[in-house]
């Protein structure tokens, strides 16, 4: 080997090593976290404003199919607001932007960056995680005053709050990431929106529903989103948390699975 090889080869080795380690991945996080925050300025407050709309809102309508709303259904009308608020956070917001980078064309050129894959899908993850959260709040300011409801706020719903938008963020990402037809996804989300909005037992127990129909929504994120947030609100009420965080973390896990997936199956 020549001696000119080996400035070469160090100064590559250079290079490979500042594109590796905490520092670059905390700086390619960061760079990342802008990008996708100036992508998102322009409809952030639409977010809010629908997420309002249907959690409260639907919170509020769901209140005129009882004859009378007794205390223990305004508990389950108000603390199921949340959930209601972050389905369309999920099923249609994000997928929607992932659809809009693809028809703009950024979609592509924004995986073919030099940065760590991981560290560009936490940014999206934290920064729409965070979007929710103005809207979850007011939604059930709103509806926890139409019904007269009296909350007791505990430390668990920082993490049940957590694990719900970030579910609900990793599924609606991986969906539209899986889906290669930026029209048929908004079809397809926009649908299962509504569909999940209707017959979730998010607002009502689920001994409400047929039985084989609970057994699957035990097994679904929606019921169980509800649960953990309806925790973190009430007193009593809810029981047995661990099986349904253990439900969500996997519905995310999944759904980050699918997106490593079909992003390295693009190489």
């Amino acid at each position: 080997m020549s001696t000119a090889t080996v400035p070469g080869i160090r100064a590559a080795h250079r290079v490979t090593a500042a594109r590796s380690g905490l520092r670059y991945w905390l700086s390619s996080f960061w760079s990342m976290l802008r990008f996708e925050a100036a992508q998102a300025r322009q409809w952030a407050a639409v977010m809010v404003f629908v997420q309002v709309m249907l959690g409260a809102g639907m919170a509020v309508v769901y209140g005129f199919f009882y004859p009378h709303v007794t205390p223990a259904a305004a508990v389950y009308i108000a603390t199921g607001t949340p959930t209601l608020a972050l389905i369309p956070l999920g099923f249609s917001v994000v997928p929607n932007a992932v659809c809009l980078q693809k028809v703009a064309g950024t979609f592509e050129w924004v995986w073919s960056l030099p940065v760590p894959r991981s560290a560009q899908g936490a940014s999206v993850f934290l920064l729409y995680t965070l979007l929710a959260l103005p809207g979850m709040v007011l939604a059930l300011v709103v509806s926890a005053a139409r019904y007269g409801v009296r909350l007791s706020v505990s430390p668990e719903i920082v993490p049940a709050t957590v694990a719900c938008a970030l579910m609900a963020v990793s599924v609606g990402y991986g969906m539209a990431v899986a889906i290669p037809q930026p029209a048929l996804t908004n079809v397809i989300t926009n649908a299962l929106s509504f569909v999940v909005l209707l017959f979730s037992p998010i607002v009502f127990p689920l001994s409400q529903l047929p039985g084989w129909l609970a057994a699957a929504h035990r097994l679904l994120p929606f019921y169980n989103m509800a649960v953990v947030i309806r925790a973190g609100l009430t007193d009593g009420v809810v029981t047995g948390l661990a099986g349904s965080f253990l439900i969500l973390l996997t519905w995310t896990a999944a759904a980050w699975v699918l997106t490593a997936w079909v992003i390295n199956r693009r190489e």
